[in-house]
């Protein structure tokens, strides 16, 4: 495995690997690995010939009053853990190497950005956006990978990755969750013990929305009051926002017919902010 921190050797690896027409599979993160970036990591393994990972803490998605700071970095401990999982290249860049002096052109992606964390974070996805724009610029990869926790950034990528004609297939892997139901977050890390605990009442309201769905309920606030209920029953929980979107658009919906449908929320416990989803559909 080899540890990269210059975007024109990674850039001439991957140009290489073209040319030998190698499949290469890419897995973008900020570190602070876990078994969600794992499973990513495994889905590369199995689909490509060549797996590249970046670890770069991305300062343009995070809003000023954030915790860009507090974002928890382990670099030593992230090289060890995909070295176990035979990853080709990492690809580990400074700021100044993503963002020169003078940087100045930022991706926006019209709609989808601007509900639900793009309405909580502003600014939030144009950073995401950009830094995936350059990151797909240097890698080229032909398959990106990423984890439907974060089910508004796939809508995103997929949407730029398909306006500006990269190609590269985006692979979605299904959330991992701790034991309790948690959906794996590097932020988990940032928690209380006792607040970690207390976390799994987000998966419980979902999953309760969804045992309603299950049983015939298809009114789109019904399904959001019940997801309420079952978080303002945890005191230690705040929420951001609840939502009930078509999964494509990410348009608000009153009554679920036969489209996929995402209830999505986000829930701060202490200064934590956490989100996770699930998906509704008929063929459940």
């Amino acid at each position: 495995m080899e540890i990269i921190n210059r975007k024109q050797r990674i850039a001439s690896i991957s140009r290489k690997l073209r040319r030998e027409s190698r499949t290469v599979g890419f897995v973008p993160t900020m570190g602070a690995l876990h078994e969600g970036h794992i499973a990513l990591v495994k889905k590369a393994r199995q689909m490509s010939d060549v797996v590249i990972v970046s670890i770069f803490v991305n300062p343009a998605q995070f809003g000023p009053n954030e915790d860009f700071d507090r974002y928890p970095r382990d670099l030593t401990a992230d090289a060890a853990l995909l070295a176990e999982y035979e990853v080709d290249y990492v690809f580990v860049p400074e700021t100044e190497e993503i963002y020169g002096p003078g940087f100045s052109t930022y991706v926006y992606v019209e709609g989808l950005t601007e509900t639900l964390e793009g309405a909580s974070r502003p600014g939030h996805f144009r950073g995401v956006a950009t830094i995936v724009t350059i990151l797909f610029n240097t890698v080229r990869p032909d398959l990106a990978f990423f984890g439907s926790k974060d089910a508004q950034q796939v809508g995103v990528i997929k949407r730029l990755t398909r306006d500006l004609g990269f190609d590269t297939e985006i692979v979605v892997v299904p959330t991992v969750r701790e034991e309790s139901g948690l959906a794996l977050s590097s932020r988990n890390s940032l928690l209380s013990p006792e607040d970690r605990s207390k976390a799994a009442i987000i998966y419980a309201a979902l999953v309760a929305a969804k045992t309603a769905f299950k049983n015939g309920e298809r009114n789109a606030s019904e399904l959001a009051q019940i997801v309420e209920d079952k978080l303002r029953s945890e005191p230690a929980a705040t929420i951001d926002y609840i939502a009930v979107v078509n999964n494509d658009d990410l348009e608000p919906v009153e009554k679920i017919d036969d489209r996929e449908v995402l209830i999505a929320v986000a829930v701060r416990f202490g200064s934590v902010r956490l989100i996770d989803n699930i998906i509704l559909n008929r063929k459940q």
